[in-house]
């Protein structure tokens, strides 16, 4: 929360993005760390993907607080007086705050009443096939934009990628800094390099009109790039970190 936001602004400066939809697709999305399937990629990267999912909470609730910070820190306040503050409070409380009570109320109650235990487990396995349906629903319905909008795609991508190869190399130096075990750099690794951009996508459609197809196309856009370095990450981060 420290160095990546400086990272992102770095590289967002080093490209010379002067567009505001596009600079808040992109503020929106790399400045909050993945809480969803970066589990699952750290797993299968050799990470500690029980220190991922212990964190999850906590990296969900820092970023809330912290975005409308980073907002107002990187972005024009001229910007910040044309964004409608009531969509994004509708959309955060019924994408991200509604689901986040029921699934504290449903680990809550697990241990009381049985019924709930048992749906717990049924629940239990249905996270990543859920997260396959979204991310598929996702792309479909915001394929033809993206390609509607490949000028868009083909500036934001070189920015991706560059995030992606600099931001686990930082999360590796910041954990060798606290001499951290190995497990835990690749787990560091994996939640710097990758980003949330299916919890804030809710929040960027809920920009104004004009805004808001560009900044999904540019969230969008992230998390397709991301996929495919996903898997370069599972094969190299347990290579080098070890």
């Amino acid at each position: 929360f420290i160095l990546i936001p400086i990272l992102v602004y770095g590289l967002i400066h080093l490209f010379n993005i002067t567009s505001l939809p596009i600079l808040i697709g992109l503020y929106l999305v790399l400045l909050t760390p993945c809480i969803d399937y970066v589990i699952v990629f750290t797993a299968l990267g050799k990470g500690n993907a029980q220190y991922m999912l212990i964190s999850t909470p906590i990296l969900f609730i820092l970023q809330i607080l912290l975005l409308p910070f980073y907002c107002a820190l990187f972005l024009n306040s001229h910007v910040l007086t044309q964004i409608d503050r009531q969509p994004f409070l509708e959309a955060f409380l019924t994408f991200i705050v509604l689901p986040l009570i029921f699934a504290i109320l449903l680990q809550l109650f697990s241990g009381k009443f049985k019924p709930m235990q048992q749906l717990q487990v049924m629940a239990g396995w249905l996270p990543e096939l859920f997260m396959a349906f979204v991310l598929f629903t996702v792309v479909g319905s915001q394929i033809n934009t993206i390609i509607q909008d490949l000028s868009i795609v083909l500036t934001v991508i070189p920015i991706y990628l560059c995030f992606m190869m600099i931001s686990p190399c930082l999360g590796v130096l910041c954990g060798k800094l606290f001499r951290l075990d190995v497990l835990t750099l690749r787990t560091l690794a994996f939640s710097n390099g990758t980003r949330n951009a299916l919890v804030v996508l809710p929040l960027a459609l809920s920009l104004p009109n004009q805004w808001v197809t560009i900044a999904t196309t540019v969230i969008v856009t992230q998390t397709l790039t991301e996929l495919f370095g996903e898997l370069v990450y599972i094969k190299l981060i347990p290579k080098f970190i070890k």
